[in-house]
């Protein structure tokens, strides 16, 4: 009783108070998280745009594997925001901190391999888009750079998931915006020089990168270890337990392996994309999806609220609770859609334009926008419902759906890309997020009915 009353004033319980008020306060600083972690991107590419769109291209390429590492690092992530949500939500802050436990060391162990993997063989990656030899001494010189973060980036992650489960996403929040002051105070310094820093370029941009995360991690770490922390001071680093650590994989490879392979079908996208564009391909897709984060980071700071919420509500017994929290995430999210797509079929080329000054850089990447614009309601239908299949902890048919109409991507992409050039791999996306966000929601639907 004594370790539960020191947990009290840092954890919150999600099981009561107003619905609204409390998925907002949760979601907030979660999807101010996910802009902030988009902005990264975007801060480097406004640099370095004024390097020339080849060298956006270079980094472009780079940025696709760090979101599947990104990716991977979600088995820990969403394994804590899980578990340890239901842990809090049934009233055992005890077993929260063996989760804690559980999932920092998966972090530690993972990102230290696909680090010293990427670092040693920068070259091996690289050479799958087939870029111009310039291109790729640069996208590998910046990789190696930018490997040294991985495992900073895998404990950022889990860290983040276990607040998120503790109902305390406002300290995330916090970190994560120090570490962006970091970053755009450091890009222009390193990346063009100016005394005492040499003139780096694309590899300054990395090295300004890993410099934040790392100040991130230290204030992570300051937090957690200081006196009645966070479930009270959890270790770090344990071996494994068979129990916790299969029911760590079970909530977050399913997770995991749908976002890795999204990644990955979004590399062999940008790799056609090079086929029928050219660089401008790869330019297209690598800002244009930053842009489009506008969508995509919103929803998923509100499906991740949402499956906390629920994580707590569902192992207290509250489903109507957990019902309600949909229904206001999913008018919040369709109102949105409504008004980006709007913005980016009639707007494409001149929000494109603030990135990249090229003209038929920007030409190409308005017809991104304006293409991508129609799937961006059922794509945030998709990843609100996702949220909630998360906080029941079956993450499984999410997976199912994702896997299934991402791989249909490729065939299409080659198919109308073939017929109509780039602009056919963009229309294979948004043909099948219509389809994801329409299925998953029915599926979601179907299993409702039947409970």
């Amino acid at each position: 009783m004594e370790k539960t009353a020191a947990y009290k004033p840092f954890v919150r319980n999600l099981t009561q108070g107003n619905i609204f008020r409390q998925l907002t306060t949760l979601a907030l600083p979660l999807m101010a998280i996910s802009f902030m972690q988009m902005a990264y991107n975007l801060v480097d590419i406004l640099w370095i745009g004024k390097l020339g769109s080849k060298s956006v291209a270079a980094v472009g390429s780079v940025g696709m594997l760090m979101w599947m590492m990104s990716s991977v690092a979600l088995i820990s992530k969403v394994g804590a925001e899980i578990s340890i949500g239901q842990s809090i939500g049934a009233r055992r802050p005890d077993l929260a901190s063996v989760y804690a436990s559980h999932t920092t060391t998966i972090a530690l162990v993972l990102g230290l391999i696909f680090g010293l993997v990427f670092f040693l063989f920068p070259h091996s990656y690289v050479s799958f888009y087939n870029l111009e030899s310039g291109i790729s001494a640069e996208a590998a010189g910046y990789l190696r750079i930018i490997s040294l973060g991985i495992p900073i980036i895998f404990l950022i992650l889990n860290f983040s998931g276990i607040y998120i489960g503790s109902g305390r996403s406002d300290i995330p929040f916090y970190f994560n915006a120090a570490g962006l002051l970091c970053n755009i105070i450091l890009d222009p310094l390193l990346i063009f020089g100016m005394d005492p820093f040499p003139e780096m370029g694309v590899r300054g941009a990395s090295l300004a990168t890993l410099l934040s995360q790392g100040v991130v991690l230290i204030l992570f770490i300051r937090h957690l270890r200081r006196k009645n922390g966070l479930l009270g001071r959890f270790r770090f680093l344990i071996r494994p337990h068979r129990k916790y650590t299969l029911n760590i994989l079970k909530l977050g490879l399913p997770v995991a392996a749908m976002n890795v392979y999204f990644a990955f079908i979004n590399m062999n996208l940008a790799r056609t994309a090079s086929v029928y564009g050219g660089y401008l391909g790869i330019t297209s897709q690598s800002i244009g999806g930053q842009i489009e984060g506008i969508t995509w980071n919103t929803s998923n700071g509100f499906s991740t609220a949402l499956g906390s919420f629920v994580a707590q509500n569902y192992a207290a017994s509250k489903m109507q609770r957990a019902n309600r929290a949909f229904r206001y995430t999913l008018l919040m999210m369709g109102a949105l859609g409504v008004v980006v797509t709007v913005a980016f079929v009639w707007l494409g080329e001149e929000i494109f334009s603030l990135f990249v000054q090229e003209r038929e850089a920007y030409l190409a990447g308005g017809d991104y926008l304006m293409i991508l614009g129609f799937s961006q309601l059922f794509m945030m239908l998709e990843i609100t419902t996702q949220g909630m299949f998360n906080g029941l902890g079956k993450t499984t048919p999410p997976a199912i759906i994702s896997i299934f109409f991402n791989t249909l991507r490729i065939p299409l992409a080659i198919f109308l890309g073939a017929r109509i050039g780039v602009s056919g791999v963009w229309w294979a996306i948004t043909i099948t997020s219509l389809f994801k966000g329409s299925i998953l929601f029915i599926w979601y639907l179907t299993l409702r009915r039947k409970n």
